[in-house]
Parts: structure tokens; sequence; C-alpha cells
């Protein structure tokens, strides 16, 4: 369970690092270079950029969940108590 958990924290930390350098920032970021400046011109954000936005919150819920069940499994002795 430890050696799952700990695999899950380590794609969901490259993907959430991913995930955050494609989001276009105030002079453009990742994004931009992959036809993200084309509608850098446009108000509002893109169907991707949302759909962006929402794929990165899940990676962090992901991520934030990994990090609290491996806590909490390290926290327990498995062992017994001397």
């Amino acid at each position: 369970m430890k050696l799952l958990l700990t695999i899950v924290l380590v794609i969901t930390s490259l993907l959430l690092i991913v995930l955050i350098l494609l989001h276009r920032g105030r002079g453009g970021g990742l994004s931009s270079m992959f036809g993200g400046a084309a509608s850098a011109s446009l108000s509002g954000s893109t169907v991707v950029e949302k759909n962006l936005n929402r794929l990165t919150v899940f990676v962090a819920i992901a991520w934030s969940a990994s990090i609290i069940a491996l806590g909490i499994l390290l926290k327990v002795p498995t062992g017994p108590v001397s």
C-alpha cells in the first residue's frame, strides 16, 4: 500500500508541475507555445483554459489525498510496541 501511494505521489507531483507550467500567466507562459498566443488578445478564458484548470484542481486533490494517506500510513506503528 505504501509503495502504491508513493508511486501515485510521484506521478501526481510531476503532473502538477507540468500542468502549472502550462497555465497562461500575465505575460504568457508555456501554454502560448501551443497555440495559446492567438487567443491571448481575447477577453475571458477559453475552453482549453477551463479544462486545464479543472484538470489541475483534480490532480492537486489527488496529490493532497495521497500525501494525507501516506502520512497516516507512516504514522501507524507496524510492529509490536515495546
